[in-house]
């Protein structure tokens, strides 16, 4: 593969138990994140920024990015999952205990995932969403990292909470929304994050002609949002970029796994924003990872 491209993966799940072998609670082979982020090292990335979506899961992505100097980690909870404040001994436990993981280590680079989803609001109603979202806010003035945000079908909310807080930068990542709702969240300093959930459809193609390239990022969502050959996006992908793929019950250490993403196929995205744009990938590349830097690297 080619090394010229740099990349920075700025979301991947790489907690997710399928990276141990493991799906839906049954294991159908051995544990290969070191395999995954191989190919990943191999294939230009240059740093992954591991996802954290609550108390637990945040601590496992610190340990996972302990574990090699090109790896970081978030701290916070996902919208789907702010129920777990008020099962806590108390929110402000459950916040500090959060808060001070983020304190206390130079490899946590943003705040969250935290955002709002009302697309799946059977996990968590919008009220108790919106409440805990501005609670982490709160405490992130103190902190002043960079948000690593989720929008499901909240965009005016999420607009409008943010709006409140003019010293913050961030990233609204795993973008699928429309090019009027981008551009509020970048009138307010924010980046755009696109993966394979943002290219799916040719209204989500359009959206992304018309970003300016000075806010993109992107990333995977691993072992999410993989592009698929029934998306609209899926006939930009290179050859090159096509990496052969096997069922999870034929798992061999060389391929990818049918379904499970993975860093690695940050090409893919890459080979679509080009060729809706029609711009050279390779400096589209290069201003992508200037941008992701500035960002989360100063």
């Amino acid at each position: 593969m080619t090394g010229v491209r740099r990349f920075i993966d700025i979301g991947a799940n790489l907690t997710d138990c399928m990276y141990q072998g493991i799906y839906n609670g049954s294991k159908k082979h051995e544990p290969d994140l070191k395999g995954v982020l191989n190919r990943g090292w191999e294939g230009g990335l240059e740093r992954i920024i591991v996802t954290g979506g609550s108390l637990e899961e945040s601590l496992k992505a610190l340990e996972i990015a302990k574990t090699d100097d090109r790896l970081y980690a978030t701290v916070g909870c996902h919208p789907t999952r702010c129920n777990e404040f008020e099962e806590s001994h108390t929110p402000e436990e459950y916040l500090e205990k959060l808060g001070n993981i983020a304190r206390a280590n130079l490899k946590v680079v943003a705040w969250g995932e935290c955002g709002l989803d009302y697309d799946r609001l059977k996990f968590c109603p919008k009220d108790t969403q919106k409440k805990y979202f501005e609670f982490q806010l709160t405490l992130n003035q103190s902190l002043n990292l960079p948000l690593f945000l989720h929008c499901r079908n909240a965009a005016t909310d999420l607009h409008e909470i943010l709006s409140k807080y003019d010293n913050f930068r961030g990233v609204v990542h795993s973008f699928d929304g429309t090019i009027d709702e981008a551009q509020k969240f970048i009138d307010l300093g924010y980046y755009i994050g696109l993966n394979g959930c943002s290219l799916k459809t040719e209204q989500n193609l359009k959206t992304v002609k018309e970003l300016p390239i000075d806010k993109i990022m992107i990333e995977t969502d691993s072992p999410w949002c993989d592009i698929r050959p029934t998306h609209a996006g899926f006939k930009y992908v290179s050859q090159e970029n096509a990496i052969p793929s096997v069922k999870k019950e034929k798992w061999v250490a060389e391929c990818l796994v049918k379904g499970r993403n993975e860093p690695i196929n940050i090409r893919q995205v890459l080979d679509i924003i080009a060729g809706v744009r029609n711009e050279p990938a390779n400096s589209l590349c290069e201003r992508i990872f200037q941008n992701t830097k500035s960002l989360f690297f100063q």
